[in-house]
């Protein structure tokens, strides 16, 4: 994903001489290129989010669209105040950048496990939330929040995420693209999480169980019309995401449907406990420590539906 927003990056700058990059003190490797083409548009603020966030904000008043980059919690926890205050009090055309999102970078502790990121900026007044799924979906996302007028926070993998998206696609903030269609669940994903969302389904379908696969990269504004029709037409919805189960995608969807869905529907999240991790390791053995895996969904997803259906027939008697 990191490559694939830079990639973005470059051909929007290339375009729009408005577009500016800061970052603090990190990305070497890939800030490379744009500080070479252009210097004049590139800052490193040094291993100072708040000051980094300040200056972008300062910089957007003034007509720019400014690009904040740093590694998972750093140009969002370390510099909240500076986010609420600065950028999305004056609304200021500031785009915050974290790469590492989830466990990407789990073998360097709870530091760097970006887990409260979604609930937390979801919450800010104005601020726009997005979580793309792959590589396609980054540069997409890229050019969108380009695109907005106001803050948004860009959430990234690390590198080497697998492409899930064989062609181009139709991407609008706050709206779902929906991968596969199925009629007895639904399974939103947000983030990297969506080609393990897809190895689920497969799983699901091996059992005879049709489902549908949505990738919510917007967890704000959160496509509503499409967790209703799922709702409606499947009856079972869960979420799954690489973020704690408190706040996140899994909250935003609940929240939803519990002020707005009337009828009956199967529900649950599967996500990262509300705690510190006290695993350390690659992301695929921290999802699995976790309880992240494909297999272990489906067997989470089998279990409820089982359970629900179970206690459906008891009451009927």
């Amino acid at each position: 994903m990191r490559g694939a927003f830079f990639s973005a990056l470059l051909e929007l700058a290339e375009k729009d001489e408005r577009v500016n990059l800061v970052v603090g003190d990190l990305g070497f490797g890939v800030v490379e290129e744009f500080a070479r083409r252009f210097p004049k548009r590139f800052l490193n603020a040094g291993v100072a989010e708040q000051n980094m966030t300040g200056i972008a904000a300062g910089m957007a008043l003034s007509g720019k669209i400014v690009f904040t980059y740093s590694i998972a919690n750093f140009p969002i926890l370390r510099c909240l105040e500076q986010v609420r205050n600065d950028v999305c009090y004056h609304n200021a055309n500031v785009k915050i950048v974290a790469v590492g999102g989830g466990l990407a970078y789990g073998a360097l502790g709870a530091t760097h496990h970006a887990t409260e990121d979604l609930a937390i900026l979801r919450s800010l007044p104005q601020m726009v939330v997005v979580a793309p799924g792959d590589p396609v979906e980054t540069q997409a996302a890229t050019r969108a929040v380009t695109a907005h007028t106001g803050p948004c926070y860009l959430r990234l993998g690390r590198a080497g995420e697998g492409i899930v998206h064989r062609t181009q696609i139709d991407f609008v903030l706050g709206k779902a693209v929906e991968m596969r269609e199925g009629r007895d669940l639904t399974l939103i994903s947000t983030g990297g999480m969506l080609g393990t969302a897809m190895r689920v389904a497969d799983l699901l379908c091996e059992a005879g169980i049709e489902t549908r696969v949505l990738s919510m990269h917007t967890v704000r504004p959160l496509d509503t019309a499409a967790i209703e029709s799922a709702a409606r037409e499947t009856g079972a919805v869960f979420t799954i995401e690489e973020h704690s189960v408190t706040g996140g995608l899994g909250g935003a969807v609940a929240e939803f449907l519990a002020e707005n869905w009337e009828a009956p529907v199967i529900f649950k999240r599967f996500g990262l406990p509300s705690e510190f991790s006290c695993f350390v390791g690659s992301q695929e053995y921290m999802r699995t420590r976790h309880g992240l895996s494909a297999e272990a969904v489906a067997l989470g997803i089998r279990a409820k539906m089982e359970k629900t259906q179970s206690l459906t027939a008891v009451a009927k008697v």
